[in-house]
């Protein structure tokens, strides 16, 4: 089996994601995914003609965000017509599920340069709230789905764990993304978006609350009672009681907010695998290699369970405990997410999301996963650290789960 060598990472800065309030929510999203393509090939000086693939995540492949937005945004970056692209839906961990897929196909032989990545504009206008599933009511009585937000509220009632804990933890969130910004930790890897007239329409993080604080949070509503009890026609069931048809007896406490949930935003990031002779016979400089991936699913109707079995499932492919990983990136999709995964793994805490998560620097669905797996890149660059594992929950109740090392 061949490696699959990352030749580079990079990202978008993530905008609110809310029209008229966010600076990059006017922009088309295929012109934001091209910023990160053109910009791979401006730092690593690859012939687009070579590129086997694009597969992108797009979670919400609706209006302007369909029609295969990996290939249009390809061409849209002035990518060679050869380069052929694909775009997929494993909801939030369509970025990781891309990257594990172009790794894949280097690792079988198949392919030789692969770009992976993905794009969320989430300033985009939404469907109604429906439940995963939904009208369709076999699927229903066997696996009834929540909303995942009621579905984060559920879990932490069934762990008892409180509102204070997470309120703790989503302010230790923004304290580090604060450093990390200020100390330009995401820098390498940050590309601004121009508009079309060359001006700059955003060049930072315009998420993040650095003056946050456990108090501050302590006076936010709860987000999701009123959600809990909406049904999307008369006869359906509301979202509490899609959780109570199998567990009766969880009586769903609300501690998430908007504070301690992830952000709302828009951005996208792209990340160039490449086969060792690939690199070597064109002058690439490979930063890292994929050491093992793995899928995993878990029950649908809590829905936010599987990165830790995806964890456990991934070092098993590796041959790796978790002594073995240097830098672990969950995504903090709600607070109960990270803190379980803490929780369960006994996790040391100085080695997870070091740099804060989605709750600070907001969450654009499809490309998160990119995000991770290239600030986990950058993190062990810059302290000589080796091996890092990002994974992240899905709707459906899926987290993927992958394990890069420095090369």
């Amino acid at each position: 089996m061949s490696d699959a060598l990352i030749i580079d990472a990079c990202r978008t800065p993530r905008g609110i994601g809310k029209q008229g309030k966010g600076s990059l929510a006017h922009l088309h999203p295929q012109h934001v995914a091209s910023t990160v393509l053109k910009a791979l090939v401006e730092r690593n000086g690859f012939d687009t003609a070579d590129v086997d693939d694009v597969v992108w995540g797009t979670s919400s492949q609706v209006g302007e965000q369909g029609g295969d937005l990996g290939r249009m945004a390809a061409l849209d970056a002035g990518y060679d017509i050869t380069a052929s692209g694909a775009t997929l839906d494993r909801f939030c961990g369509s970025g990781i599920t891309t990257a594990n897929y172009a790794a894949h196909a280097v690792m079988a032989g198949m392919e030789d340069l692969v770009v992976s990545g993905g794009t969320e504009m989430m300033s985009m206008p939404k469907k109604g709230m429906l439940p995963m599933g939904a009208n369709n009511m076999h699927l229903q009585e066997i696996h009834p789905q929540s909303h995942q937000g009621v579905c984060a509220d559920a879990i932490a009632t069934i762990e008892g764990i409180s509102r204070e804990t997470l309120d703790a933890h989503a302010a230790e969130s923004q304290r580090r993304a604060d450093i990390a910004i200020k100390e330009g930790r995401f820098d390498k890897s940050l590309i601004p978006v121009m508009n079309l007239d060359g001006s700059i329409a955003l060049d930072h993080e315009e998420f993040p609350r650095p003056s946050t604080t456990v108090e501050s949070l302590a006076q936010l509503a709860p987000s999701f009672p009123a959600i809990a009890d909406y049904r999307h026609t008369e006869d359906a069931k509301t979202f509490r009681e899609l959780i109570n048809q199998k567990y009766p007896d969880v009586d769903i406490q609300h501690v998430h907010h908007a504070g301690n949930s992830s952000g709302v935003v828009d951005g996208a990031a792209a990340i160039l695998f490449a086969s060792a002779d690939y690199a070597k016979a064109h002058g690439l400089t490979p930063r890292a290699r994929v050491v093992a991936t793995a899928n995993m699913g878990d029950d649908p109707t809590l829905m936010l369970n599987a990165p830790v079995p995806a964890a456990r499932k991934v070092l098993e492919r590796a041959g790796m405990t978790l002594d073995d990983i240097d830098l672990f990136e969950i995504n903090e999709a709600f607070a109960v997410v990270s803190e379980k995964f803490q929780r369960d793994l006994d996790l040391d805490r100085s080695k997870v999301n070091v740099n804060g998560g989605a709750m600070a620097l907001g969450h654009p669905i499809g490309a998160t996963g990119a995000i991770l797996i290239g600030t986990v890149l950058d993190e062990l660059e810059r302290t000589d650290k080796q091996v890092g594992l990002i994974t992240m929950c899905a709707g459906g109740g899926m987290a993927p789960a992958i394990i890069i090392e420095r090369v």
